[in-house]
């Protein structure tokens, strides 16, 4: 369960696309061969792939610049390159996801590549491009120059470090040291063994192999390798250290405190990537202004949802969003929505393919009649959207007295109920705005409606939904429950 539930919710939808973030480090190109296995090859003891076709992605830096733009942020992307017909290929894949880029060609050394042969679902071989020379000075001050202009731009900064040559000591201290100036948050994915190049940072996120190599102690000694790494806390200047423990989950360390974040299991196809989808959610989090317990329970589903994928492929919010749904649905709170929370709720369920269902009425009074009509409702899709009527148009429909409970109690304990996914409260006459602005699969109403007097019928006919109307329960009513209350009877 995360922490702050609500908070995260709402930075996810309302916060997180109006945040800019400057991702520098190695940008790399993933290309991909697909294909079938069906034989060993008589040449050597090797497995034949029969291409069917390639693709490609953003990798390395890159691919937490993708991550960033599929989870909703702005990002800009800032790395080498090698003026060449690569380069194109990944200006042209992260434009395509709307990452401003800013590339610093360099004389003699390629775009970085890495090209995966996958046959079924499995990774057979890699083959990488790359050259590890020393880049001229030139290069490395025409970097920073570009990445101190977009700094102070940006709500957070991450350092991708695949030691691929970017990321330079003298590099990374003038980022970090103008991040704080600015009160820029600034995390860093290393990649080499000294952290004293991340000083001042506000977390490095090493995973296990790599604190291991860091700290100097055996990865197997789990207990002396966290200690190890509480002390490097201070001895950067950091603020915490966020440790990916494959398995086991993320641990938060602090001088004298540990915070741990179980990992979410997951079937695991292709481990590529999720680093980076970790620290693409962290800095995000960060960003909003979002503690770092939630924020590391936050990235721990959102790696769960990526091993499951083959190759290195970004986990989208949409999909974030829904693996959170087990947890909305506990917390009745986070189902009672306003208009625009609302619409951006169903665009999230249409985005995972789910069949969205409406229905509306006063709900003055929850009664077995009312539970019925939303249970049987909810079996005729995958989400129950419940539009209630607020306090005054019940009083206009009902008379002054009513309603006995109202509008905020009343959506609050419809949202408690499994059946129901989402309420939201109406003040107009009739839900036609909502319907309109929702479009559901279903409508549904109870009771005496046929389809020419359901409002909204024609409209959800129009883009391919239906009505349905569902018989309500004898005998059950809020008007004969306040009758049987006032006259002190219980049937």
């Amino acid at each position: 369960m995360i922490e702050q539930l609500h908070d995260v919710i709402q930075k996810i939808e309302q916060e997180w696309p109006a945040k800019r973030l400057l991702v520098l480090g190695d940008v790399m190109l993933d290309k991909y061969i697909w294909g079938d296995v069906g034989r060993i090859s008589p040449e050597a003891p090797v497995p034949v792939v029969r291409a069917t076709h390639q693709s490609q992605q953003p990798g390395g830096a890159a691919n937490v610049a993708m991550n960033l733009a599929k989870l909703g942020a702005q990002v800009w992307l800032i790395g080498f390159t090698g003026g060449d017909a690569d380069e194109k290929l990944l200006e042209a894949c992260v434009k395509e996801h709307g990452i401003e880029s800013a590339f610093v060609p360099c004389s003699g050394f390629p775009t970085i590549t890495k090209t995966r042969i996958v046959g079924g679902r499995q990774q057979m071989l890699r083959l990488d491009s790359e050259n590890l020379g020393q880049r001229a000075q030139g290069d490395h001050s025409r970097l920073l120059e570009r990445a101190l202009e977009e700094l102070p731009k940006c709500d957070a900064v991450v350092l991708s470090d695949y030691a691929k040559g970017v990321l330079m000591p003298e590099l990374c201290q003038a980022v970090i040291h103008a991040a704080r100036q600015h009160g820029i948050p600034v995390l860093v994915d290393p990649k080499t063994a000294d952290f004293s190049r991340y000083k001042g940072a506000t977390t490095v996120c090493p995973n296990l192999n790599e604190l291991s190599v860091a700290t100097r102690e055996d990865a197997r000694n789990l207990e002396a390798m966290l200690t190890s790494g509480e002390q490097m806390v201070s001895a950067f200047d950091l603020e915490y250290l966020t440790v990916t423990l494959s398995e086991k989950g993320i641990a938060v360390l602090r001088p004298g405190n540990r915070f741990l974040a179980p990992a979410q299991a997951r079937q695991v196809f292709d481990v590529s990537g999720a680093g980076d989808t970790v620290i693409a959610v962290l800095s995000l989090c960060l960003a909003s202004g979002l503690a770092i317990e939630p924020s590391v329970q936050l990235a721990n589903i959102a790696a769960g949802i990526v091993v499951g994928k083959v190759g290195t492929v970004p986990v989208e919010k949409h999909e974030l969003l829904a693996a959170l749904a087990p947890d909305i649905a506990l917390h009745a709170e986070d189902k009672v929505l306003t208009r625009d929370e609302l619409a951006r709720r169903v665009a999230v369920w249409r985005a995972n393919g789910e069949r969205v269902v409406f229905t509306n009425g006063c709900f003055d009074l929850i009664h077995v009649g009312h539970i019925t009509v939303l249970e049987q409702s909810r079996r005729l899709g995958d989400r129950l959207i419940v539009a209630i009527n607020s306090d005054e148009s019940v009083s206009c429909l009902k008379g002054p007295n009513r309603p006995v409970v109202g509008e905020n109690e009343r959506a609050r304990v419809l949202a408690a109920l499994a059946s129901v996914d989402a309420v939201t409260i109406f003040g107009e006459a009739t839900p036609f705005e909502l319907i309109v602005a929702t479009r559901p699969d279903v409508i549904v109403k109870g009771g005496d409606y046929n389809e020419d007097t359901v409002v909204g019928a024609k409209e959800v006919k129009s883009w391919g939904g239906k009505v349905a109307i569902v018989p309500t329960v004898e005998g059950h009513s809020t008007t004969r429950l306040i009758q049987r209350s006032l006259a002190g009877t219980s049937s």
